[in-house]
């Protein structure tokens, strides 16, 4: 790479495959990223190539594309409901100690620059905008303020990797795709609504997941996902919502039923099913217009995923560590 008089050589180790495959494309065009990594700045020379990247060596991704899996995604967790697995996972699990720190980081964070800051800010605590100052930064505050910066870096990456790793399982699963059309954005606003609460008679909190959607990132998720199916010519199937009702529709009675957030499982006959995992198996089995569900194959491929719905719910029985209260254990 030749930049402003500097030449910088390519190095590749001799062993390594994958770089020697991925440089026979074109290059279209390089990129410089800065990135600073224990307070320190490093630049990257990306580059930019023509084409697909190669496949890796123990990449494992199924070779039907008419083997199906369904996913009923939330703002922490994620159902998958295919022919040969059913799951009911965290997103990005793992990452709740690094995000305690985070928190603890930010508290801190914020009450040096209060300490600093007396005359910026009103009694009542919030920030007085007719204050014109300079805001007063001490050395402490920096500290605190590069500390949070190489937590969160470290967080983001951590998020990244474990949602390419998940992505990759999905895909070994099957290729198409298939989940619900969710709007995240809206999940994070406030609710319009101004409710009082009936036990303490005080106003209830209008935040909703702005949070949990900010640290476990599923829409980055569904769009790694769409990029890999993209390497085979293919794309992440978006059911339409509001016609399927997946969380509502019960295939044995084909009737609708409403229920409330709070109502972890739908109970029949044949037995209890986590309404996540059984919401993902009604994606599975929608018609190929993503408009409604094929009933007919739900029934063909009910007993199986039965099956594998009890032996999850017993690997997740014997799990030594706290269950979010959303999965309903």
């Amino acid at each position: 790479m030749e930049w402003l008089g500097l030449i910088l050589p390519v190095m590749m180790k001799d062993r390594d495959e994958y770089a020697h495959l991925a440089l026979q494309d074109k290059i279209k065009y390089c990129r410089l990223l800065k990135k600073k990594i224990r307070d320190k700045n490093r630049y990257f020379v990306q580059l930019v190539l023509e084409g697909f990247p190669p496949k890796k060596r123990n990449q494992n991704d199924s070779k039907d594309e008419n083997a199906r899996v369904g996913l009923d995604i939330g703002t922490s967790t994620i159902a998958i409901a295919s022919e040969n697995e059913v799951k009911l996972l965290e997103l990005s699990e793992g990452l709740s100690v690094d995000e305690r720190k985070r928190r603890i980081l930010q508290r801190k964070l914020d009450r040096r620059r209060r300490a600093n800051n007396p005359n910026k800010y009103k009694e009542d605590g919030t920030i007085n905008k007719s204050n014109r100052e300079k805001w007063i930064q001490s050395e402490n505050y920096k500290k605190t303020r590069k500390e949070l910066a190489e937590l969160s870096r470290k967080v983001a990456d951590k998020r990244r990797l474990a949602h390419n790793i998940l992505a990759n399982h999905i895909l070994s699963l099957g290729l198409d795709v298939r989940v619900e059309t969710m709007n995240f954005k809206g999940l994070q606003g406030k609710a319009k609504k101004t409710e009082v609460n009936e036990k303490t008679g005080r106003y209830k909190r209008k935040k909703r997941f702005r949070k949990s959607i900010a640290n476990r990132a599923p829409s980055m998720f569904l769009t790694i996902i769409d990029n890999k199916l993209k390497y085979f010519g293919l794309s992440l199937k978006r059911i339409d919502t509001a016609k399927v009702k997946a969380s509502q529709f019960e295939h044995f009675t084909q009737t609708y039923v409403k229920k409330k957030l709070s109502k972890r499982w739908n109970h029949f006959e044949q037995g209890d099913i986590q309404r996540d995992l059984y919401s993902a198996f009604l994606i599975m089995n929608t018609k190929d217009n993503l408009r409604e569900i094929d009933v007919g194959r739900a029934n063909q491929t009910w007993n199986n995923f039965f099956d594998q719905h009890e032996q999850e719910m017993e690997r997740m029985k014997h799990l030594n560590k706290k269950q979010l209260s959303s999965i309903g254990l």
